[in-house]
């Protein structure tokens, strides 16, 4: 009785100093994310009862849901209660809510989820419901006998939430579970020890892409659609990351000429090809077409007019033993690049290539460039 005595005058003494502010502040510098509950009315027992009431509806509720995968369902309750999400980037941002209607929309392996960044990770426990659709522990007074109890009544009826996790667990992968519109989460099997696990629900940011590695999460599809197994035979092949439709600029071997050093390696590469033509074919134009854009990128227009008088002098000075292909193919190349040196022509295009000339003696083997 003193310690309900003594908590009762703090909540007074706190409500009517300005302590209050100094909390409001504590909120302010949080973003707003909290409340301050105050005792309504006169201070007695009831009224703070009635506070507590109010702290316990707001923050210790637990969240019902029904929780479907196709023909199965069961009810659930999630802990904490999860908050609702504001997307700061509408124009009138207005707070997403989670359905209570959660439905299972794919599997997902545990390697290829990764760690993905959530908003919140909460508990989900299964309901065992009677056939009035009552909670089964709601009837059920303390002197029932241990067999009676709600916790073994509920252990004794097949719930298809025991059997998710259960699954997860020993298959080793996520469910990806649907929130809400274009709101996605995930559940998985959570090992608090080596004996005991739980079932979780982690949140995504609200979105088309959520996870960037996947894409977008409407068009994920069974294996089933795709035309062969994208985790192969023996399953040690992952279709993620998604590969992205461009190749990303930071992804790519940028040619840079710091030093003179740089650009003389890249000529004699192209010069150590040409002098064995034809059988270096395809790496001689690739090293042509790299030095080519680069130079167009700099605007070093006077680079492919060098390159050109020496791919002419190469050509003269090939032994009469040499493939007749390969005067053929300095003389090409020699000729596109004083195109492209001019800047004016269609073959100073940046995305035009060089291809190797046809002849009677390279045939169709260099349709592969």
């Amino acid at each position: 009785m003193y310690l309900t005595f003594s908590f009762l005058s703090f909540c007074h003494q706190l409500q009517n100093s300005d302590s209050l502010d100094c909390l409001e502040r504590l909120i302010d510098l949080n973003n707003g994310e909290g409340q301050i509950f105050t005792i309504d009315g006169p201070l007695c027992l009831k009224n703070v009862q009635s506070m507590f009431g109010k702290l316990i509806d707001v923050a210790y509720t637990p969240f019902h849901a029904v929780l479907k995968c196709g023909n199965l369902s069961s009810d659930v309750q999630v802990f904490p209660r999860p908050e609702p999400v504001i997307i700061d980037e509408e124009i009138d941002p207005v707070p997403k809510f989670i359905n209570t209607e959660l439905e299972i929309v794919g599997f997902i392996d545990i390697a290829d989820i990764s760690s993905p960044p959530v908003l919140s990770r909460h508990l989900v426990l299964p309901i065992a419901l009677n056939k009035e659709g009552d909670d089964l522990g709601a009837g059920l007074t303390d002197d029932l006998e241990d067999e009676n109890s709600a916790s073994q009544i509920a252990g004794k009826i097949p719930n298809f939430c025991v059997l998710l996790h259960g699954s997860l667990k020993v298959e080793g992968m996520v469910a990806l579970v649907q929130l809400g519109s274009d709101w996605h989460g995930m559940l998985y099997s959570q090992a608090d020890s080596k004996k005991k696990s739980n079932l979780m629900m982690s949140l995504f940011e609200p979105g088309v892409e959520p996870l960037p590695w996947l894409g977008k999460t409407s068009q994920l599809g069974p294996i089933s659609d795709a035309k062969e197994n994208p985790y192969g035979e023996e399953d040690n092949k992952s279709p993620f990351p998604l590969q992205p439709k461009s190749k990303r600029s930071y992804a790519q071997n940028v040619t840079v000429w710091i030093k003179p050093s740089g650009l003389q390696t890249d000529v004699q590469k192209i010069l150590r090809n040409a002098r064995k033509l034809p059988e270096k074919t395809q790496t001689f134009y690739k090293e042509l077409n790299r030095l080519r854009k680069a130079a167009l990128a700099f605007g070093f227009l006077d680079l492919l007019k060098g390159v050109s008088d020496m791919l002419d002098r190469e050509c003269t000075l090939l032994p009469d033993t040499a493939h007749p292909d390969a005067a053929f193919q300095l003389s090409h190349a020699a000729a596109q690049l004083k195109l492209a040196s001019t800047g004016s022509s269609e073959h100073a295009a940046y995305d035009h290539n060089i291809v190797p000339l046809q002849t009677d003696f390279s045939g169709r083997g260099s349709d592969r460039l």
